[in-house]
Order: C-alpha cells, then sequence, then structure tokens
C-alpha cells in the first residue's frame, strides 16, 4: 500500500475538504478521467525540452531495453517452431483495462503503471490472456467442452521490479494459458500440465541446439494437496521424468496455498549457465481466475510463462 503518511502530506497541502473521497468515490471514472487528462495537458504545457531530457535520463521505466533484440527475435522463431499447433497466438495490446493485475489475482494494483484513461500498462500478459480466454468461451457456450489455449510474446511493464541482474521494469515474456472444464479424474489438469512442461523442456532444447548456452535443468513441481500429489505424480512426472532423463525432477506436496495465486498446482524451471549458476525461467500454476471472470467452478485455467529477456540476458548467444 502507498505510504500513508506521504497521502496525508499531500491532502492536507492541497487543503481541499475530502479530496480523496471525492477523487475516488463522488467522481464517475469517465469524469475522473477528463479531469486528470486536462491536469496532465495543462501540466505538460509547462514542461520545457530539457526537463523532457531529464526525465528521460532519469526514469528506468522508460529506458531502452538492454538486451539484443536479435537475439530476441531468435528466440521467439525457436518457441514458434516448437510451439503445439493447438495454441493461437495473439498480439496483445500494451494496455489492458484497470485492475487486471489486481481483481483477479491478488496482487496490488502499485504493481502495475495505471493510465488516466482508465487502463493499466500490461504488467503480466497471462492476466490478460485469462480475459480473452473468458471472453470467448462466454461467447461460445455450445462449445465449452473444448479447450482454448492462447499464447502470447509481449513486452510488460512492473514498476516495481527488483534491481538485481537479469531483472529489468519492462521485459518481454513467452506466455501460454490453456483453458477448459473439469472432465473429472484431473484428465483437464494431466493434459494441460503435461503439454505445458513439453513444450518448455523442448523449447531450452531447441534453444541450447541453436547456440544459447544454458547446461542442467531442473523442473520443480509444487503440489497443494494429497489427491493431485498422487495423480500427477504418477500420470506427469513419472512419465515425462523417463521420456527426459537428462531433465532434474523435484516434486513437493505442501499443505498450504501460497498467497492464493496457484491453486492446486504450481511449477518452477530453472537452468544452468556455463559457470553452474541458476536462472528462474518458467513459472507456472492453475489458477481460479476463468471461475472468478465466468462465475463457474467447472472451469479450469493452466497459466506459465518464460521470460524471454532473461533468458537471453543469463544465456544469450555470443556474437
Amino acid at each position: 500500500m502507498m505510504n500513508e503518511k506521504l497521502i496525508k502530506r499531500i491532502l492536507s497541502q492541497a487543503q481541499v475538504p475530502d479530496l480523496l473521497e471525492v477523487l475516488t468515490q463522488r467522481l464517475s471514472q469517465s469524469d475522473l478521467q477528463s479531469l486528470l487528462l486536462e491536469v496532465y495537458r495543462v501540466r505538460s504545457q509547462c514542461l520545457m525540452p530539457q526537463h523532457l531530457l531529464q526525465q528521460y535520463e532519469r526514469n528506468r521505466l522508460v529506458q531502452p531495453a538492454a538486451t539484443s533484440p536479435k537475439q530476441l527475435l531468435e528466440f521467439d522463431r525457436i518457441a514458434y517452431s516448437v510451439l503445439p499447433p493447438s495454441f493461437e497466438v495473439l498480439e496483445l495490446s500494451p494496455v489492458c483495462p484497470l485492475g487486471t493485475n489486481s481483481i483477479v489475482a491478488p496482487l496490488d494494483q502499485n504493481q502495475t503503471v495505471t493510465t488516466i484513461r482508465n487502463s493499466e500498462v500490461c504488467s503480466d500478459s497471462t492476466n490478460v490472456l485469462a480475459l480473452e480466454c473468458a471472453r470467448r468461451r462466454r461467447a461460445r457456450e455450445h462449445r465449452k467442452e473444448a479447450d482454448t489455449k492462447l499464447c502470447a510474446s509481449h513486452r510488460l511493464l512492473r514498476p516495481q521490479a527488483p534491481d538485481r541482474p537479469g531483472t529489468f521494469p519492462h521485459f518481454r515474456i513467452f506466455s501460454l494459458v490453456t483453458a477448459g472444464r473439469d472432465r473429472g479424474s484431473y484428465c483437464f489438469e494431466i493434459a494441460a500440465l503435461t503439454e505445458h512442461l513439453e513444450f518448455y523442456l523442448r523449447l531450452l532444447q531447441f534453444a541450447r541446439q541453436s547456440g544459447f548456452g544454458l547446461k542442467a535443468i531442473r523442473i520443480q513441481l509444487t503440489v497443494f494437496d494429497d489427491i493431485r500429489h498422487e495423480v500427477l505424480k504418477a500420470e506427469v512426472l513419472d512419465k515425462l521424468s523417463q521420456k527426459y532423463a537428462a531433465v532434474e525432477w523435484s516434486y513437493t506436496p505442501v499443505q498450504q496455498q501460497e498467497h492464493g495465486y496457484y491453486t492446486g498446482v504450481r511449477f518452477g524451471i530453472y537452468a544452468q549457465d556455463g559457470a553452474r549458476t541458476e536462472y528462474f525461467l518458467v513459472d507456472g500454476g492453475f489458477t481460479d481466475w476463468t471461475q472468478q471472470l465466468l462465475s463457474d467452478r467447472k472451469e479450469r485455467l493452466l497459466i506459465s510463462g518464460l521470460g524471454s529477456e532473461r533468458f537471453v540476458a543469463c544465456f544469450g548467444r555470443s556474437p
């Protein structure tokens, strides 16, 4: 939450009674948008060219990416070449509806860049893909038994990103989502999880063959209940560990969900560089987002994403 002392100081200096309540409660969203547009229009007229340059030099959110665009394009080329044909590739908008990052996912709104046009800059493409899945599935009620599979390579902006190697305020991520219906006996979960994991394993293998410098690969699967634990160990982990013997597999049953973000299952994929330094590359798991969006507890959703910019920064090919 934003610093309360800071807000109190601002409201005190403004000397406008009930200013925060007026802005957040009394004005409609469209009226608030009109007001803020005028505020920033007037303020922008007061700026000089040297002020603009100073902002550009100091604001890390607007700096160009440090990663080679050619290597990012090569990574995407490899990813699309191994992507299962059942996935539809989308080019997402740079912005999404206000609250996309905080309403269905338990994240703070301050983790995104909110615009004054009642939208926000995309900070997680899987949230937007979940919205698109829900829109399609609601419009095609008679086809709900068919899974909806979407994919996007998209640049995200996160204003509170930590400042450490391989982490950037804006970056590309290659993400997948699979939405479907509960088919009983965890059939949807088994099929969707297997497909996502195999895609990333093929992608990392092909990237290594293409000259990217990754070595050992490790997959961590975390399951939040005993029933899923037994089923997924037998139907996913044991089968894939035989097929991909060079990959290290670890499986952890836990009793408590992590921050309410994932439901049932979470997985992470890690890879080492030539110096045996390990990097976290892929995060994924099942969520209840489409259940919330469609008010239907039978809906299922698996999301996952690989930070392609992080991958290129850590394992990029030599010129």
